[in-house]
């Protein structure tokens, strides 16, 4: 049977024969979840996904989110779907029991993420940014503000935004311009404007809780002097009944793109003087509490944009089997032969291959950085969770930003397949192509991800978690080695590795010099080349799984999937990497000339 939004084989693959996820269980914080356990989390959620969240996805999209009075209503659909969402306990999965999460590993929410939001990820923000507002009150708030606020938003009664932008900052959040003005009772009168905001206003809950940056009076200027308050739609009493609207007011809905069943709103505070916030955390150290969430909010990007990408894959090759259209190329000449179905055609294969190894080897790393939470969790060691942590550190920007780019031009391969077809909103392919855009835009835009690679994570402890990083791949590279079908991977994967390792120490030394300019205009360039040598690692780590099935007799339902791997590895390391390569050798003349234009020679004067 077709598979829809994620090939349940290969997230099997991934958390059983990859990870190995269920020996989580050995210790006492996973001990319920083995193997069997997860596995019915991922039937379960895969049921949820298909049956009820998927429905939404067009209706979502034609519908969209209407303002009326201030109050925002979300697509008729939503509502049941939301409700069945949070009556399941799917909104804070990793998360702590006695707040209404269900203390799994993060591996495994990642895989019901997977069809939850390869379903419907317009839908899916909804619960995601509630589960990282949350996020903020549990790792800041205090007693008070935990008992009030936490378990009503991990269970998804009331929901959560994070309020950053603002017309005049933009990604320059320094610059803002909101302001808290202490009161006697110790909250904080707040007043501004802030844009984006996505869920910042609906009619799915009954309270919407806010986490805002706002600057003290008397604050210092730049980042320094941000801070973070909890700003709810409607007051909370003592008792945890809601009180008086607390003057937060939708004045617009943005006109987007894609995404359209979300609501991204134009926000207002204290328009009439009477926002109340309370402080979340100290007073100034707003950014140092929104950098901790970083992590959580980048990998949840990039398993947007890649669950764009898997559906997109999925329904691709569906589509190549089911349309009948040409002949083959071998039998051009005969003027009776039928036409064929399209995944004959060598140019169609050749896009199906190419999604297939992108899809595939996205999965591995997103799942990978989830995976090192959870070893993290499960030590003891204070060494090796500080490596861990520096090697999720250094992946993030890789998951954001390297993903959702390769995410998008898998989507838009997506629609080359379907040629015509893909372009009329009958068909999912072009709305999963403008849903995923944004992806490569908010929660930083790549840019920023390539320079926070560049700029912070490469040199991050002298350069310790790259050296773990690879040290990790090499261990793969040896054991593809002592393989004979895959040493010549092995072999491409190893010089890929080698000549990142020196581009890096040359775009590191380049940014401390006088170049630095030109060091960090090829930041993109280097995350690019870094992220395909990851994605070539995991691919490569398949491999040596799928040819050791292969040679101890795998049953004959596992063979295709397992030479299937095979060819994903074998494809991206001999059609991509010499192209990775090529890449690389660019990086290293740091060319200077975008640095060196003069801006009037751009024309279009």
């Amino acid at each position: 049977m077709a598979q829809v939004i994620a090939d349940r084989r290969d997230v099997d693959f991934v958390l059983h024969e990859q990870l190995n996820i269920g020996a989580l269980s050995e210790h006492e914080k996973y001990a319920e979840f083995n193997k069997k356990t997860v596995d019915l989390i991922i039937s379960e959620a895969r049921n949820l996904a298909i049956k009820e969240i998927l429905p939404t996805f067009k209706e979502g999209d034609e519908q969209g989110c209407r303002l009326e009075n201030g109050q925002v209503s979300v697509p008729e659909s939503f509502k049941r779907a939301y409700d069945l969402f949070v009556e399941g306990e799917w909104l804070a999965m990793p998360e702590d029991p006695e707040y209404g999460g269900q203390g799994m590993p993060r591996t495994v929410a990642l895989a019901a993420g997977d069809y939850f939001n390869g379903a419907n990820y317009a839908f899916m923000m909804y619960p995601g940014l509630t589960h990282g507002a949350a996020l903020l009150v549990e790792a800041f708030g205090t007693e008070r503000q935990k008992k009030l606020f936490l378990k009503n938003m991990f269970t998804g009664k009331w929901t959560g935004t994070m309020l950053l932008t603002e017309p005049e900052a933009g990604s320059d959040v320094g610059n803002l311009s909101t302001t808290a003005v202490k009161n006697e009772d110790g909250t904080y009168s707040i007043t501004g404007n802030k844009i984006f905001i996505s869920a910042g206003e609906h009619n799915l809950v009954e309270n919407i809780v806010h986490p805002v940056l706002a600057r003290i009076e008397g604050a210092p200027a730049g980042t320094k002097g941000i801070s973070l308050f909890l700003v709810p739609k409607y007051r909370v009493n003592d008792d945890g009944t809601l009180g008086d609207f607390n003057d937060v007011v939708c004045t617009g809905l943005e006109h987007k793109m894609g995404i359209n069943g979300n609501a991204t709103c134009s926000l207002t505070l204290g328009g009439k003087g009477q926002c109340v916030g309370e402080l979340l955390g100290e007073e100034n150290k707003g950014m140092r509490a929104m950098f901790l969430m970083m992590n959580e909010a980048r990998l949840l990007v990039g398993m947007q944009g890649f669950c764009c990408a898997s559906p997109s894959y999925m329904n691709a090759v569906n589509y190549a089997r089911e349309r009948i259209q040409g002949k083959n190329l071998m039998q051009m000449m005969d003027p009776n032969a039928p036409a064929v179905p399209i995944i004959q055609h060598p140019d169609v294969r050749r896009m199906l291959i190419s999604m297939k190894s992108y899809v595939e080897g996205m999965r591995s790393l997103l799942y990978y950085a989830g995976y090192l939470s959870d070893q993290m969790a499960v030590t003891d060691d204070e060494e090796e969770k500080a490596r861990l942590q520096g090697m999720v550190d250094l992946l993030i920007p890789i998951c954001k930003g390297y993903v959702t780019d390769k995410a998008f031009e898998v989507c838009s391969t997506g629609v080359q397949v379907y040629g015509g077809y893909g372009f009329i909103r009958e068909y999912p392919q072009e709305q999963l192509l403008r849903d995923c855009r944004i992806t490569m835009i908010y929660e930083g835009t790549n840019g920023i991800q390539a320079m926070d690679l560049l700029g912070r994570k490469l040199g991050m402890n002298k350069g310790k978690p790259i050296m773990d990083l690879m040290v990790e791949i090499q261990k793969t590279i040896a054991q593809a080695k002592a393989i004979d079908g895959l040493k010549d991977y092995a072999a491409r994967v190893e010089k890929a590795l080698n000549r990142l390792g020196e581009v890096a120490m040359h775009l590191g030394a380049t940014a401390m010099s006088p170049k630095v300019m030109s060091a960090f205009a090829f930041a993109h360039p280097f995350m690019e080349a870094s992220g395909d040598v990851v994605i070539a690692w995991m691919l490569l780590w398949r491999g040596v799984i799928a040819a050791t099935q292969l040679e101890k007799g795998a049953k004959k339902k596992d063979q295709a999937f397992y030479e299937g791997q095979l060819k994903s590895v074998q494809y991206f390391t001999q059609a991509v990497l010499p192209i990775t390569m090529g890449k690389m050798d660019a990086i290293m003349t740091t060319c200077e000339a975008c640095i060196d234009i003069a801006e009037d020679a751009f024309g279009g004067k």
